[in-house]
């Protein structure tokens, strides 16, 4: 059986080493040439995953028809490109596992309508948890949820093709629940880098955390998403991984944007993708169009345009007193 993973940036590649980490043979599609060559001939991937030397059992390609039969695909491209990729797929897998994290721009969709409307003949599941892709490739325990919208059936079948002694998938059949935890949660994490670059403290952050919590909560019940999802690896325990440490992109965005960078700047210099910084205007969209009270996601959207950091910051202090529990608090 082999398995294909579709995208060869750090979490692809990641996922890609922890599957194979049993003998499993897995292709891996990259759009660049040269990454390819360097994946099959020296088993590293010095852009994205510079930490890890690849299992043997991993092939690269940049042939999008190597992919188009295996019986299981984990789909691995920035969220704002995994539509286009899908489409010039000439066939589409049994199974597409869906594993990056955002909303479409310009459209507003989740992935899984995405996915759904570019290859209707596949079944759709999401990965999404508390998981840094150096850790996972380095074998350290994680835990994810493994969100099937084809039910238990579905998790029956793919599961075993996922789960690894320290990769622990657990399951759910929210798909829409899995995915809003997954993006909103790259929104905040930039919110609380501002926080840390900023040197506003642990309390203010730990603040930031619980309300932009709530934001993600008041979010998910507007779109069907099941709260005790987002209770969850993929939601609150997403959160709080992304919400802390550097070695999120996003958070990592955010940092530098509270010591003062530009936006643009920031942007045109990441070769990786920090996926809220394309996630935060459609939220912020799409939160006018339900009538959401999501000020966090919309301050670091103003941020983004290039607002003041402690401008920003200042505005949300100022907001006005209400009870914790009330919906536009």
């Amino acid at each position: 059986m082999t398995i294909g993973v579709l995208g060869a940036g750090a979490w692809g590649t990641a996922l890609a080493q922890m599957v194979a980490s049993d003998g499993t043979e897995i292709l891996l599609w990259a759009r660049e040439t040269e990454l390819v060559e360097e994946i099959n001939s020296a088993r590293t991937n010095t852009i994205y995953l510079p930490s890890a030397t690849l299992h043997d059992t991993i092939r690269a390609t940049d042939d999008l028809s190597r992919m188009a039969d295996l019986d299981v695909l984990l789909v691995v491209t920035p969220a704002q490109h995994m539509g286009k990729v899908l489409e010039a797929m000439p066939g589409h897998p049994r199974d597409l596992v869906l594993c990056s994290k955002g909303i479409e721009a310009g459209t507003g969709r989740l992935m899984n309508h995405v996915a759904r409307d570019v290859a209707p003949g596949s079944k759709i599941a999401v990965l999404s948890g508390p998981t840094f892709a150096h850790e996972v490739a380095a074998g350290l325990p994680a835990a994810v949820t493994l969100a099937c919208g084809g039910g238990e059936a579905q998790w029956e079948r793919i599961s075993p093709y996922i789960a690894r002694p320290a990769f622990r998938p657990y399951f759910s059949d929210d798909v829409t629940g899995a995915e809003i935890g997954g993006a909103v949660k790259n929104v905040l994490a930039i919110a609380c880098g501002v926080v840390d670059g900023l040197q506003l403290g642990q309390n203010a952050r730990a603040a930031l955390i619980a309300r932009g919590y709530a934001e993600m909560l008041r979010f998910g019940e507007a779109k069907g998403a099941k709260p005790e999802t987002l209770t969850g690896l993929c939601g609150l325990g997403d959160l709080v991984l992304t919400c802390s440490s550097t070695s999120s992109r996003n958070f990592s965005l955010g940092k530098a944007l509270g010591e003062g960078q530009k936006a643009s700047d920031l942007m045109a210099d990441r070769r990786t993708v920090a996926e809220g910084a394309h996630t935060a205007p459609v939220l912020v969209e799409l939160a006018a169009r339900y009538g959401i009270a999501m000020p966090i996601v919309t301050a670091v959207y103003d941020l983004l345009k290039g607002d003041n950091p402690a401008k920003v910051v200042k505005g949300l202090l100022s907001r006005p007193l209400k009870a914790e529990q009330e919906a536009g608090a």
